[in-house]
C-alpha cells in the first residue's frame, strides 16, 4: 500500500465550546464536535432519548396483525439472515414474541444451499418446518428484495412481514407490512438502523399494542430493554453508522453487559472470548463476540449462533459458544491460508503494476471466508477487491469490499451493461457487494472490473488517508483519560478518537517476534508504547498516529498508546 497521508478533523468550536458550557470533558467536546454533534441532544443516551416507535413507517400497522396472529394462536416463522445482526435479530424477535404469547419458531437458511432471503425454496422449506406449517413468516435482516419470495408465500396461503433495513429495488414485496427505514416514504430520522433495531422497535410497537388491546396492563408486558444486549451486538457488527440513535441502543446494550445483566449466550460468547464483559465495549462486540457468531454462517448452520442466543440454560449457551469458538478458529486457520495464497497470486502483479482494482480467485477457496480475504486485500492495497471462490453448479461466487473513493455496487453495474450475462447475478452497496460468475468467465471479468473502476473515478490508482485528532493535549494523555475515552460508543460513521503528534523513540524491541513495543518521549512525559503485526525499527524521531489505551499490570494501572502508523517526523 502506498504511504498514507494523515490529515486533521476539523473541530466545530462554537459546538465543543457550547458542549464544554453544558458539562462535558473539554476532550469529548472537541472530539464529538467534530464527528458531526452539534448539540447536548445529539448525546442524549438514556431511553427517553430514543426515537419513538410509532415514526417508523408501518411499524404500528405490522404491531396490529402480529396481535391479531398471536390472538388467533397463529403459526409465526422468523426468517433470518445468516450473519451476526440477522441472528441477533432473530433473537429478539425469538425472545419477545415468546414472552408476548406468540407461537413461533425460527428458520436460517443455508448460504451455500438456498442463498440470501426469503427466496422461494426458503417458502418451501418453511412448509416443512419441524415445528408445523406456518401461518405468518416474518423476515428480520432481510425480504425487502424478496419479491419472488414473497409471492411464493402468498401463493402458498401464507402472509409475510417484512422486517429488513437494506436499500430497496425498484419493485417491492407484496407483503402484508414492510418496516424498513430506507423504504420509499418511510421518514424516519435514522436511516442507519440495523436489522436488530428494526425487530427491536417492532415488538415496542407490538407491547404498545397488546397494552391498548389490554392484553398487558399499562406500561405492562415485558421488558423489552432486557435484550438491549442483542441489538447492541447486532448493531456494532453489522458496522452500521453509529448515529445518535444507534450510539444510544449501544450504549444501553453496553450498560447491561458491564452489570452482568445479558443472556446466557452473550455471557457465554465473553467467556470463550476470554474478554471482561463488566469492561464491555463497542471493540468487544465488533471483534471479539461479531465474529464468533458470523462463523457459524460462513462455515457451517447459523442455527449454532440462533439457538447460543435465544438459550436460557447457563450450560447449554457454553456448550454452543465453545462449539461457536471452535468454528471461528477454523474460520480464522482457513482465511489465512486464503490471504496468503491471494498475496502470492498478487506478487507477479506488484512486481510490474497494480492496476486501480484487485481481483483474485482460487479453485480450492471457500466461499464463506472470500469476503474477509477481500476485506484484508483491500486494507494491503487500498484498492476495490474481489475474490472469487467455486460455489457449484459451474459458478463461482464472489465478494467484494472497495475504499470511499470507489462505489463498489456502480462499478459492477457498470460491467453488467458492458458485458451483458457475464454477471449472473450481483448486488451489494458503496463498500461491500457480492456476485455471481460463470467458473470459466474470471479471466475476463477481472480486466472488465478494472476498467470500469477506471472509467467511472479516472483513476489507476488510490491514495489511502489516515483521519486523525491532531495533537492530545498533554493534560489528557493519562489512563483517567483512557478511561473516559473507552467507556464512549465508537464505530462506524463515528470512529474511535486516533491522535497525532511527534515522540522520541528511547527504546523499541521485538515481542511475540510480531509486535514492536516502544518507550517514546514526548516533552516531559514517557509512554508505553506498542505496534501490532509490525516489525520494522523506527527513526529518533516519529510522527506517529495512537490512540490511548489503559493498560493493567499487577493491579496498577497506566497508560498506553496504540500505534496505527508511523512515519519519520
Amino acid at each position: 500500500m502506498d504511504t498514507p497521508k494523515l490529515t486533521v478533523r476539523a473541530t466545530d468550536t462554537d459546538t465543543s465550546t457550547r458542549l464544554q458550557a453544558a458539562g462535558i470533558h473539554p476532550l469529548l467536546a472537541r472530539l464529538w464536535s467534530a464527528r458531526g454533534v452539534r448539540s447536548q441532544e445529539d448525546v442524549q443516551l438514556d431511553w427517553p432519548a430514543m426515537l419513538a416507535p410509532k415514526t417508523l413507517t408501518q411499524a404500528e400497522h405490522a404491531a396490529m396483525l402480529l396481535a391479531d396472529a398471536i390472538t388467533a394462536r397463529k403459526r409465526m416463522l422468523i426468517v433470518a439472515d445468516y450473519d451476526c445482526d440477522g441472528a441477533t435479530a432473530c433473537a429478539v424477535g425469538m425472545r419477545a414474541l415468546t414472552e408476548m404469547g406468540a407461537i413461533v419458531d425460527f428458520l436460517v437458511p443455508n448460504r451455500f444451499e438456498t442463498g440470501y432471503g426469503l427466496s422461494p425454496a426458503v417458502v418451501d422449506l418453511a412448509c416443512q418446518h419441524p415445528s408445523g406449517r406456518p401461518d405468518l413468516l416474518i423476515t428480520v435482516d432481510n425480504g425487502i428484495a424478496s419479491v419472488d419470495g414473497v409471492a411464493a408465500a402468498n401463493a402458498a396461503g401464507i402472509g409475510v412481514i417484512v422486517t429488513d433495513h437494506h436499500l430497496p429495488g425498484d419493485l417491492l414485496p407484496q407483503a402484508l407490512a414492510i418496516v424498513n427505514p430506507n423504504q420509499p416514504g418511510c421518514d424516519f430520522p435514522s436511516k442507519n438502523l440495523a436489522g436488530v433495531g428494526v425487530i427491536f422497535y417492532l415488538m415496542l410497537a407490538l407491547r404498545a399494542e397488546l397494552r391498548r388491546r389490554g392484553r398487558f396492563p399499562a406500561n405492562g408486558g415485558p421488558r423489552l430493554d432486557a435484550l438491549a444486549d442483542l441489538v447492541a451486538l447486532g448493531t456494532v457488527a453489522d458496522v452500521v453508522k453509529l448515529d445518535a440513535n444507534n450510539r444510544l441502543l449501544v450504549t444501553r446494550g453496553l450498560e447491561r453487559m458491564r452489570k452482568g445483566l445479558m443472556q446466557p449466550g452473550i455471557r457465554a460468547l465473553f467467556a470463550v472470548a476470554a474478554r471482561d464483559p463488566q469492561a464491555a465495549s463497542a471493540f468487544d462486540l465488533g471483534f471479539a463476540l461479531g465474529p464468533r457468531i458470523n462463523a457459524a454462517g460462513r462455515l457451517a448452520d447459523m442455527g449454532l449462533g440462533i439457538r447460543c442466543l435465544i438459550t436460557n440454560d447457563d450450560m447449554q449457551a457454553l456448550e454452543l459458544a465453545r462449539e461457536l469458538d471452535t468454528i471461528n478458529r477454523e474460520r480464522r486457520q482457513i482465511e489465512n491460508v486464503m490471504k496468503e495464497q491471494a498475496l502470492a497470486a498478487t506478487e507477479s502483479v506488484q512486481a510490474g503494476k497494480l492496476g486501480a482494482s484487485v481481483c483474485v480467485f482460487h479453485p480450492e477457496w471457500h466461499q464463506g471466508v472470500v469476503g474477509l480475504v477481500a476485506s484484508r486485500l483491500k486494507e494491503k492495497f487500498f484498492r476495490p477487491t474481489l475474490a472469487f471462490a467455486p460455489a457449484g453448479d459451474d459458478e463461482l461466487r464472489g465478494s467484494g469490499r472497495s475504499i470511499p473513493d470507489v462505489h463498489l455496487r456502480d462499478v459492477l453495474d457498470l460491467v453488467s451493461k458492458r458485458h451483458p450475462g457475464l454477471i449472473r447475478k450481483f448486488g451489494g452497496h458503496a463498500m461491500a457487494a457480492g456476485l455471481t460468475l460463470g467458473k470459466d468467465d474470471f479471466d475476463r471479468f477481472a480486466p472488465a472490473f478494472d476498467l470500469a473502476v477506471t472509467e467511472l473515478t479516472g483513476r489507476t490508482s488510490f491514495e489511502p488517508v489516515i483521519e486523525t485528532d491532531g495533537s492530545l493535549e498533554e493534560g489528557y494523555a493519562n489512563a483517567q483519560v483512557a478511561n473516559i475515552l473507552e467507556q464512549q460508543v465508537w464505530g462506524a460513521g463515528f470512529a474511535a478518537p486516533l491522535f497525532l503528534d511527534t515522540f522520541k523513540v528511547q527504546s523499541q524491541k521485538l515481542v511475540g517476534e510480531k509486535h514492536l513495543k516502544l518507550s517514546v518521549q514526548r516533552g516531559h512525559q514517557r509512554f508505553d508504547a506498542i505496534w501490532f503485526n509490525h516489525t520494522d525499527r523506527l527513526p529518533e524521531f516519529v510522527k506517529m498516529a495512537y490512540r490511548l489505551d489503559q493498560n493493567v499490570w499487577n493491579g496498577v494501572i497506566s497508560v498506553q498508546l496504540i500505534v496505527e502508523h508511523a512515519e519519520t517526523a
